[in-house]
């Protein structure tokens, strides 16, 4: 571990019985960076999150936090980071400050630095004017707001957040957004779980995470650059029907519903103008067929069509 960086994971792995949730996964995260751990439910998000809070200890390898190892201190990690799990601990009988002052005792912030640490908290959670609401009587975005202010009460160098926006509406996932960018402006260290693509896109690092493994590792535009193939946005009336025809075509890697259109990958030496004769000669109409700018969505789908080929291969 270098003086750059804030966290060091190494071939960290974790199995519970004969399932193995999380399997040799290394990166490393600097001091002021926004990481996010990407991929879909059961992909390991919230098994590597436990384990760097140190409440769930490795089967194998390790995590150095701020120079301590989770493997050999589990404990000694806990007063560099706060963990926000998907499921915080808020006190819905307890008022907005009720909860805030309880976390400021839990993590034994000195009361003379208390009224200028929620002053700030409230500027940029808007709480301040809910403060004597009881948490129980706030929308599920405020409550989210609320459960990151608890969180940072005490200022940690290193925040773990474990799908802050699930279920949150689109508002309140854009604030959340906007305060963890601020946070990250002034120095604070976040890893964010998430299964949202579009919200991957604002990380600085992404790891891209299946099946417990790691897909890739890099910014967004670095990772959208590796995409193979052209990428075709196919807009059409039936797009169940087009999809589903564009898969057998020659020359298409992948066809995939992306709302009402079909995302299809291209492979030399097939052509769009090629692609559109063949829907017109089944009589499959196209609204609009045009190149599209892959997104991170149609990379990690495709890393993971590739890594489902590797695994069904026969062995040589």
């Amino acid at each position: 571990m270098t003086p750059s960086t804030m966290v060091s994971v190494r071939e960290l792995s974790r199995t519970f019985g004969s399932l193995r949730a999380v399997e040799a996964v290394t990166f490393d995260v600097a001091p002021g960076e926004l990481f996010g751990v990407v991929g879909p439910d059961g992909a390991g998000k919230t098994t590597i999150l436990r384990m760097l809070a140190g409440v769930l200890r490795p089967s194998n390898g390790d995590a150095v936090i701020d120079g301590v190892s989770v493997a050999d201190d589990p404990e000694g990690v806990k007063p560099h980071l706060a963990y926000m799990a998907q499921r915080f601990g808020l006190y819905e009988d307890l008022t907005v400050r009720e909860n805030l002052d309880f976390y400021a005792d839990l993590f034994r912030v000195p009361r003379t630095v208390r009224p200028e640490r929620l002053a700030r908290l409230y500027e940029f959670s808007r709480l301040g004017e809910f403060e004597n609401r009881l948490a129980g009587q706030l929308s599920g975005g405020m409550k989210q707001k609320l459960a990151l202010s608890c969180s940072l009460v005490h200022q940690p160098p290193l925040l773990l957040l474990d799908e802050p926006t699930f279920g949150v509406d689109p508002i309140s996932r854009r604030e959340l957004w906007l305060i963890l960018h601020e946070m990250v402006a002034e120095g604070v260290t976040v890893i964010v779980s998430t299964s949202y693509l579009d919200e991957a896109e604002r990380c600085d690092r992404v790891g891209l995470l299946h099946g417990g493994r790691l897909l890739a590792l890099d910014t967004p535009d670095a990772l959208q650059r590796r995409f193979r193939g052209t990428l075709v946005s196919v807009r059409a009336a039936e797009a169940r029907r087009v999809r589903d025809h564009l898969r057998i075509q020659p020359g298409v890697s992948s066809a995939v519903l992306f709302g009402d259109s079909v995302h299809a990958v291209l492979d030399p030496p097939a052509t769009i103008e090629g692609l559109t004769s063949a829907l017109a000669a089944t009589g499959l109409e196209a609204a609009a067929v045009r190149r599209g700018e892959p997104s991170l969505e149609d990379v990690f789908l495709q890393l993971m069509e590739q890594e489902h080929t590797r695994e069904t291969e026969p062995a040589a």
